[in-house]
């Protein structure tokens, strides 16, 4: 019978299952949490607020050049075309 008992209080030991005293008085403590924005934080979310809230298209531009196109008045610049499209390339590289 003593193996037993000590076996048992192995198993106890190994498992950290003894018996602790309980005291008469508990005390709750209370924890909220809290979330802090940066001012940077903040300007994002005003910054995102107002990209999500803009038109994807803007309808004055395109009814505008549709109309040019459609009544063959649209005219491009083969300088400005070509001084833009080197312009793009050169700030890639």
């Amino acid at each position: 019978m003593s193996m037993r008992i000590q076996a048992y209080n192995q198993v106890q030991q190994l498992y950290g299952t003894k018996r602790t005293a309980k005291t008469s008085q508990t005390t709750q403590v209370q924890k909220t949490d809290a979330v802090e924005f940066s001012s940077i934080g903040k300007d994002f979310q005003l910054v995102k607020k107002a990209v999500k809230e803009a038109p994807d298209v803007r309808d004055d531009k395109v009814s505008a050049l549709k109309s040019q196109i459609k009544n063959g008045t649209y005219e491009v610049s083969n300088e400005s075309f070509a001084d833009k499209l080197i312009e793009k390339f050169s700030a890639a590289v």
